[in-house]
């Protein structure tokens, strides 16, 4: 248990201070993108403190055996790793979607559970992941919320592993969620620096692997339940950008201002608020997906959960993001340097 609490301090603390060493070379290199909301940089390397915190303290808790990973949490890491090198390049550069989804795909592949899931459910997880790892990417389209999401998540799946006596995978979690709480120092609304696809990868990737890393072994359904559970609001945040962009007649993978906190702002929301809102509710997920995983309730809790993401998705359809007039960028605002529009 001790151990456990040092890990997570040193990787908040070291998460903390690798966000703010970055953020300047960051922005000399212009790794940044420019918020459509107030046109001004900001710079992306974020996510690569994260990535380096969580693996650095994990990596030094096992080999100093103090608390092992276990060859498929180290397996996983690894993986993860490299789901992470794929996003900074996407950071720096432009990696076109469908390189991201394979990239992740073949990671999520190498790290799936086989033996226990079988080979017809293994390949659903490795959808499932895929799915979920471009779903966190999608929440990075505001500040905070990525963050605060994969915090909640990773308690939520933290216990899952916790209760399956998973200390190893327990352990990463705890850092990775302690990793991404120093990260958020840097990241509440108004943002100094952004997660990028780099950290948003890593993390959902860590996260939906680690889940089905918990449910291996149990039935397809319940798992399926849990898994939906646990992860409702980047599911929900997907099904809206989805059928948005399709009622609309735009390309799927065009981006656009049409996400929850987008959407959410609209209708008259701070920045803040829009983080806050969405966390609630993905509390409220992970919440029902652990009690109904250590069985303390029904697995139909699902329905609930499912009929609540749906009502929320049909309601904020209604609100208007197409067509809607951009800011003009002043000159003051203008910088050196290459950079994104963050809407998609």
């Amino acid at each position: 248990m001790l151990y456990g609490i040092a890990a997570a301090t040193t990787a908040l603390l070291l998460a903390a201070v690798l966000t703010a060493l970055l953020r300047v070379p960051a922005l000399r290199l212009g790794i940044v993108e420019r918020r459509r909301q107030r046109q001004r940089p900001v710079p992306l390397l974020g996510g690569l403190a994260v990535v380096l915190a969580t693996c650095a303290v994990a990596v030094a808790m096992d080999r100093s055996g103090v608390a092992p990973l276990g060859a498929g949490v180290g397996r996983l890491l690894i993986a993860g790793g490299a789901v992470a090198l794929l996003g900074l390049i996407a950071d720096i550069g432009r990696v076109k979607a469908r390189v991201l989804v394979a990239g992740t795909a073949v990671a999520a592949a190498s790290v799936v559970p086989y033996q226990e899931t079988g080979v017809p459910a293994g390949l659903l997880a490795v959808g499932w992941i895929v799915f979920v790892a471009i779903g966190f990417k999608a929440l990075d389209h505001a500040d905070a919320l990525a963050g605060t999401v994969g915090v909640l998540t990773a308690f939520g799946v933290g216990a899952c592993a916790a209760a399956e006596l998973m200390d190893g995978l327990a352990v990463l979690l705890s850092v990775l969620a302690a990793a991404l709480t120093g990260f958020l120092m840097h990241n509440w609304p108004p943002a100094r620096v952004g997660l990028g696809a780099c950290g948003s990868l890593f993390t959902g990737f860590l996260l939906a692997a680690s889940a089905v890393f918990t449910r291996a072994g149990y039935g397809l359904a319940p798992s399926a339940g849990v898994l939906f559970s646990l992860t409702a609001l980047a599911s929900a945040d997907v099904l809206l950008v989805v059928l948005s962009r399709r009622l609309a007649g735009r390309p799927p993978l065009r981006g656009g201002p049409d996400h929850v906190a987008h959407r959410l702002r609209r209708l008259g929301l701070t920045p803040q608020g829009a983080t806050v809102l969405p966390g609630i509710g993905a509390f409220a997920g992970v919440f029902v997906g652990v009690l109904m995983h250590i069985g303390w309730t029904a697995l139909s809790a699902v329905y609930w959960v499912g009929a609540v993401v749906l009502v929320v998705v049909l309601m904020l359809l209604r609100v208007p993001v197409y067509g809607l007039r951009r800011p003009v960028p002043t000159q003051s605002t203008q910088v050196s340097g290459p950079l994104r529009v963050r809407n998609g």
